[in-house]
């Protein structure tokens, strides 16, 4: 008997290590651990979140010190910063003649009016700038009227029906309705209706009564029939309709009207292809109603439409457009007589992120870019300029950090917040016109903390599959680390392709990762090959292949569909493994939230000799079953048999491993149907599985049971622990 209890010590020795016994996980762990993002409280001086004052050079900003908050007033010209207890403190710094400024400081900020129309709020009708005319949509047909004075009120009101084919299936659309400037042409789109697919939705546990109550959700699918909206054009003072030749665009995703030329040539329209792999920008002319296209971006792949930007100069005379026609995204300048490039405006292996700003007068843009640095993260973004003629590219933050600014209201000054998860916030006043400092304003101290044990996160690079793509990701330790121990490392993940999702700003603590972190864990964070904000071809290997959040056979024909896990991440932390022996990666688990869901549980379908628990967080589970935008956008259209491929649903057999699933009852984002039908595929599979199905709960999960829940789940099948009984 001795001897059999000698063998198996040794045996959970070898495999675990022995340092890897830890300590039992205490309520009291538990407790701290609820308490983490509290520790926010102690980190002093943070980021600075500036307000400029109308359109002076003055901001004020409110800052966290360890004698209590703080309000500072900033003269940009000089530098100068006053300080006091409040904002009217603040105040009390201006001079009578800049009365004006110390009211707008202590004004309280005003609601933004929401830009957005409605559900259910009704069309008024569109003034002709001359003021002379309105047009509007009745009985699904275009009206004019001729504006009447408050004298007028009381007449009959004239009017004069432009369509007559109207119907309830085929209308024309009094959101989209927009004049020509000379009041003589007028653009709409006729739409041509469908019926909308339905989700239904059961709130089990309604509070108004005992009874359940069915809801419904109007949500497309990947497949779905859409509805078409095509453009249409009137003479006004023909009162007839100007025919187009609208064919082209009937296979798309949508089209939307974006304004007439101030000169009243044409109208412009943006088109997107059923697929995402054509967009196009037309010009309609308003004298024949030819349509010519001033930009017509192909790919074999996709095209990320949201990361689409266009400017137009010159009443059209040239645009700027955004493209990744090169394998990165970047800037041109395009003839807008001609629709050819002119000028491929910024170069090179590196990223434009978001055009900020574009000085007309002067011809420079302004804009975010990241990896253009080498040895730096490649995600950290910087704020730049550049001539519109390629020349006189300046990085206006050149500190190695993560930029986020704010500019006073002629831009004659900026502030420059900078981070890292491994840097806390440095904030500093610049000049644009030379991007020099005029003063720095607030360095953060996080000394408290790292006398408390609390541990700086890491920001970590590995090469990919390939031996020579950087992958970046962070590394969470907790509080008081011991570097004798062995700690199980768990991946929080969220690969959506339409962005990078790895924290680049400092942060003293994470919701959704520090409280994990705390009760014995490791936990890492990557973007790997999938993602945005690199270059196309790192994006592109998500195509058609959401299931290993990127690990195609079509990119590269040395790399396997039956690779070990997902290709980039795993090497990775092999890499911090191989580095850091206190990471046990035969004890690897992962957890995600709505894609991060979808990509949890699919690491123990597919990956399952690498990861051995999954927690998935309202995952989409088959992209057939989740919204269209999303899923017809990395996965392709017509639907084919990469969804099946990459379904959750259709490879549940292949389950390995602890898998908790959590959903809520009430998700509008992701049908929980989708987690439901995973479900149902693991029981008849005959696999172990838990499930947590959450009555009311929406999209909006992470709240304190689930979490707990989450946390007791990692503890009981990674520490090898019987969690402690709630309260």
């Amino acid at each position: 008997m001795k001897q059999t209890t000698l063998f198996i010590f040794c045996l959970l020795a070898m495999v675990f290590g022995v340092e890897s016994a830890a300590s039992q996980v205490t309520r009291a762990d538990y407790e701290r651990a609820d308490t983490i993002l509290k520790c926010s409280n102690r980190v002093y001086s943070p980021a600075i979140h500036p307000e400029w004052i109308d359109s002076s050079h003055y901001f004020w900003y409110k800052n966290h010190e360890k004698e209590g908050d703080f309000y500072y007033l900033v003269n940009a010209e000089s530098g100068k910063k006053q300080r006091a207890a409040d904002k009217k403190g603040l105040a009390v710094f201006f001079s009578k003649k800049q009365k004006g400024l110390a009211e707008s400081l202590l004004k309280e900020e005003e609601k933004k009016p929401d830009r957005w129309h409605r559900r259910g709020e009704a069309p008024v009708p569109v003034v002709s700038p001359d003021k002379k005319w309105e047009a509007y949509v009745k009985d699904n047909n275009l009206y004019i009227s001729p504006v009447r004075d408050e004298k007028e009120k009381d007449k009959p009101k004239e009017e004069i029906a432009l369509t007559m084919d109207g119907t309830t299936n085929l209308r024309y659309d009094a959101w989209s309705i927009i004049w020509s400037p000379d009041s003589r042409k007028l653009a709409t789109v006729k739409v041509r209706d469908v019926q909308e697919r339905r989700i239904p939705l059961i709130e089990s546990s309604p509070s108004s009564q005992k009874q359940p109550i069915l809801q419904w959700r109007d949500y497309a699918k990947p497949g779905d029939v859409l509805p078409v909206y095509l453009p249409v054009l009137f003479d006004v003072e023909a009162r007839r309709q100007v025919a187009l030749d609208v064919a082209p665009y009937e296979n798309q995703y949508y089209l939307n009207l974006t304004g007439w030329r101030k000169d009243s040539r044409a109208f412009t329209f943006e088109f997107n292809q059923r697929g995402h792999q054509r967009y196009v920008i037309g010009e309609v002319n308003a004298a024949d109603g030819s349509i010519r296209h001033l930009v017509d971006e192909q790919t074999k792949t996709f095209i990320y439409y949201y990361n689409n930007y266009r400017y137009d100069l010159d009443d059209g005379k040239e645009l700027l457009w955004i493209s990744e026609r090169d394998g990165w995204r970047h800037l041109y300048l395009i003839d807008g007589t001609s629709g050819q490039v002119k000028r491929q405006v910024t170069k090179g292996e590196w990223v434009l992120r978001q055009v900020d700003y574009v000085d007309e007068t002067n011809r420079i843009v302004y804009f975010t870019a990241s990896g253009f640095n080498k040895g730096e993260d490649p995600y950290n973004l910087h704020y730049c300029r550049i001539n519109l003629d390629g020349t006189g590219f300046t990085d206006m933050t050149p500190e190695n950090g993560n930029h986020r600014v704010t500019f006073s209201a002629d831009r004659s000054y900026f502030t420059d917040v900078y981070s890292r998860p491994d840097l806390p916030p440095v904030s500093q006043l610049k000049r644009t016109s030379d991007a020099s400092v005029v003063a720095g304003l607030q360095r953060c101290d996080v000394s408290v903390l790292q006398a408390e044990g609390w541990q700086m996160p890491e920001v970590f690079c590995a090469k990919g599959r390939d031996g020579q793509t950087d992958i970046w990701g962070n590394i969470y330790r907790p509080m008081h680390f011991n570097a004798s121990e062995s700690y199980p490392v768990v991946e929080f993940i969220y690969a959506g392709p339409h962005d990078s999702h790895v924290d680049k700003d400092f942060k003293p603590a994470h919701h959704l990762v520090s409280k994990l972190v705390e009760l014995g864990f490791i936990v890492v964070s990557i973007d790997g090959m999938g993602t945005s904000n690199r270059s196309k071809a790192f994006h592109d290997v998500c195509w058609k292949n959401l299931k290993d959040a990127g690990s195609p056979s079509h990119i590269s024909v040395h790399i396997s569909r039956k690779d070990a896990g997902f290709p980039d991440r795993i090497a990775w932390m092999k890499a911090a493994g191989a580095k850091y022996k206190y990471m046990d990666l035969n004890r690897v688990g992962i957890y995600g939230w709505s894609a991060g869901g979808q990509n949890a549980m699919a690491a123990l379908l597919f990956h399952n000799d690498f990861y051995k628990v999954a927690v998935a967080l309202c995952g989409c589970h088959d992209n057939r079953m989740d919204k269209i935008w999303w899923n017809e956008q990395w996965m392709g259209y017509p639907i084919d048999a990469s969804y099946s491929t990459s379904s959750n649903v259709d490879n549940a057999y292949r389950l390995k491993g602890k898998l908790l699933l959590i959903n809520g009852e009430l998700d509008d984002n992701v049908d929980p149907a989708s987690t439901l039908q995973v479900v149902s595929a693991l029981m008849k599979a005959n696999k172990n599985f838990e499930q947590l199905y959450l009555p009311g709960k929406t999209h909006s999960l992470g709240g304190p049971f689930e979490m707990h829940k989450m946390h007791d789940f990692f503890v009981k099948n990674l520490l090898g622990q019987e969690p402690p009984e709630w309260e």
